[in-house]
């Protein structure tokens, strides 16, 4: 059987750094961080006061209150990116097969605010069950899927992916596997997150998970530096609209590059640290350019997981370089979640759209807050260090991993 061809058409984004994928790239290209302290709980007798929020969001920007109330922050970021991205595809719903379009969405923790609201207002109504009849459908992950699936009568195939921080690679893999087995023509798909409230950043806090440089978030983040202390917590979403290449060239959409592989592993180590030679991740980076066709000197630009862990940023670049043998050293590699800060479930989406403009623009972001080398690093690779680069992308690869020992990753091609 013959694989059909798979093309990205449309863009979306609501981000830390950018409320539209446009916005966002320009201050992923100018290195701005979107670090600061949280304003969405007090987060005073916490020992992590700061984190990447969306600035500025209000739901009535996007939504009637009625429609608001109906859905927890992570899905109305889903819906956000998604309609940016049915725009930026030009896609009339009406003049396409909505059997043949899908939607599939990731997310990793889903509504967690409306979690503990519920249960807030359960423990003060003295423990009588007088729960909001939305609390379920705001709180499941797969809504956000089912809420795009609503907006756009797309009734082709349509369900959530959770993988911890891998889950929106996943979802991007599964439409792009189904769109070349001929089960779709089109997808809506990406991922989103919204955790930054007490559980949230509470429990993070209580894994040692994410950083206490309370004193200057902006420069928290900091992938492969040797003083890094852990992630900064992030929200937001990133759509993409993923097509069958003869759909699209029918319709006259505007192609920004073709998908061409996608991997998939597991570390089968830990619950949260990664594999200490990078084991799954080496793997799941040969998968995709087994399944792209690639050879590992094709890759110009890996957007890499890079979350400013300590044993994460050691095992990933271990990885690549058995991967890519000498020509690591020919790659830009570099950590966008410096400035965006971890976005989790949505992580996979957003970095992919990064990826793509990367490509279509010929500049990589940068990794900023690097200013000093971890020293089990090595220091010939090229990690993009506080400055974007101008380069010729023909092909780019992204890397996500999630809690669990989940591996995802996505090549990205120039079209040709």
């Amino acid at each position: 059987m013959e694989l059909k061809r798979v093309v990205v058409t449309g863009l979306g984004a609501i981000t830390p750094i950018g409320k539209t994928a446009e916005e966002f790239w320009d201050n992923l290209v100018k290195g701005v961080s979107g670090a600061a302290p949280i304003t969405r709980f007090d987060a005073t007798h916490f020992k992590t006061k700061f984190a990447c929020e969306v600035k500025d969001y209000k739901a009535a920007d996007y939504f009637d209150r009625k429609e608001a109330r109906k859905m927890d922050l992570f899905a109305q970021f889903a819906m956000v990116a998604a309609e940016q991205a049915v725009r930026d595809a030009g896609i009339d719903p009406q003049a396409i097969d909505q059997d043949m379009a899908g939607v599939i969405w990731g997310a990793g923790i889903g509504g967690i605010i409306t979690f503990l609201d519920e249960t807030r207002s359960f423990v003060k109504n003295n423990e009588v069950p007088r729960f909001n009849p939305f609390f379920i459908p705001k709180m499941i992950s797969d809504i956000a899927a089912g809420h795009i699936s609503m907006k756009y009568g797309f009734r082709g195939p349509n369900f959530g992916t959770v993988s911890a921080c891998a889950s929106s690679t996943h979802a991007i893999a599964s439409a792009f596997d189904l769109i070349r087995l001929g089960k779709a023509e089109m997808f809506i798909t990406g991922g989103s997150e919204a955790a930054i409230n007490e559980a949230g950043v509470g429990g993070f806090n209580a894994m040692q998970a994410i950083s206490t440089r309370n004193d200057d978030p902006a420069t928290a983040s900091r992938p492969f530096d040797k003083d890094r202390d852990g992630f900064v917590m992030g929200e937001g979403a990133g759509a993409l609209v993923l097509e069958e290449y003869e759909h699209a060239v029918k319709r006259g959409a505007t192609i920004y590059c073709e998908l061409v592989g996608a991997g998939m592993t597991a570390d089968a180590y830990h619950m949260t640290a990664p594999h200490p030679d990078g084991l799954g991740a080496q793997k799941v980076m040969e998968n995709a350019l087994k399944d792209g066709n690639l050879n590992p000197n094709d890759v110009d630009y890996i957007n890499v997981h890079g979350t400013s862990t300590p044993l994460g940023d050691i095992a990933e670049p271990l990885a690549i370089q058995k991967v890519f043998g000498d020509h690591a050293y020919n790659l830009n590699i570099s950590s966008t979640k410096s400035m965006t800060g971890h976005l989790l479930g949505a992580a996979g989406a957003v970095e992919a759209i990064a990826s793509i403009l990367a490509l279509k623009n010929s500049i990589v972001p940068p990794t900023i807050n690097l200013f000093e080398l971890d020293p089990q690093i090595d220091s010939k690779l090229n990690l993009t260090a506080n400055k974007a680069q101008k380069r010729e992308v023909k092909v780019a690869m992204s890397n996500t991993f999630g809690f669990g020992g989940h591996n995802a990753c996505v090549v990205f091609k120039a079209l040709s």
